[in-house]
């Protein structure tokens, strides 16, 4: 498996989390959908064999509470890239600063788009997720997930569902700045788990934090997504064993 990928995707041409640099064509309806990965490139495997795969389906009457620490958003505001890479819609954040999980600090890179939410609650997947991809000195992966209900406009994203680029491979730089913190929910309490990327090659050993309060959208904005994605979630994962712990 190239783990080492990672590094390289997660610059200025990152993927929805990280993607073969090959010639294999995935997506996630008809042929080359979730249940067929693993067969589209020896390097996909662990999207069949591996253990810890995500997304998952939090219960929350078994989410184990644990004095976990919370999470240290240090982002800033900087300039954003959105692009269109035939997947998602995503946003490049080349100077977002960061965030610690236990006392580590991992550098904001992107965040991305998920319709309907990968991750499922109690069975309910939410009409939107961004996934907020930072990474650490040693090339260890964390994952923040926002997740979005219906509401009032978001008005922290409103440039970003204004600039959606159209087509596979275009991209828009935003006028002005971006602060990734004033896309977070006021409450950041959080579920934590080990998983994987969602997406292939489903590389493992990703630490995840799913943000218990979501935050609102409007339905114009969900529509502007979408247009372009109608669907781009991957199905929930077996646990395998794993815990899940929920911080208070």
């Amino acid at each position: 498996m190239k783990r080492y990928w990672i590094a390289g995707l997660l610059g200025a041409t990152l993927l929805s989390h990280a993607y073969a640099d090959g010639p294999a064509h995935w997506s996630y309806t008809g042929s080359h959908d979730a249940r067929h990965w693993a067969e589209l490139d020896q390097n996909f495997a662990t999207c069949k064999l591996g253990k810890v795969q995500s997304p998952i389906n939090i219960l929350t009457k078994s989410a184990e509470k644990a004095a976990l620490p919370a999470i240290g958003f240090a982002y800033s505001a900087g300039a954003a890239e959105v692009i269109n890479n035939g997947h998602t819609i995503q946003v490049n954040l080349p100077a977002a600063g960061k965030a610690s999980f236990d006392g580590v600090d991992y550098q904001l890179l992107q965040f991305h788009f998920h319709t309907p939410s990968e991750e499922r609650i109690n069975g309910k997947a939410y009409p939107l997720v961004a996934h907020l991809v930072h990474k650490n000195v040693d090339g260890k992966l964390a994952v923040v997930a926002v997740l979005f209900k219906l509401g009032k406009e978001n008005t922290a994203l409103k440039s970003v569902f204004n600039t959606l680029p159209a087509k596979e491979g275009d991209k828009t730089a935003l006028d002005g700045m971006l602060n990734p913190s004033d896309m977070l929910p006021a409450d950041a309490t959080y579920y934590a788990f080990m998983g994987s990327l969602t997406t292939p090659p489903c590389s493992e050993e990703v630490r995840w934090q799913v943000l218990k309060t979501p935050v609102e959208i409007s339905k114009t904005q969900l529509a502007q997504f979408k247009k372009l994605y109608r669907m781009n979630a991957r199905p929930v994962q077996p646990l395998n064993g794993r815990k899940v712990q929920v911080s208070q």
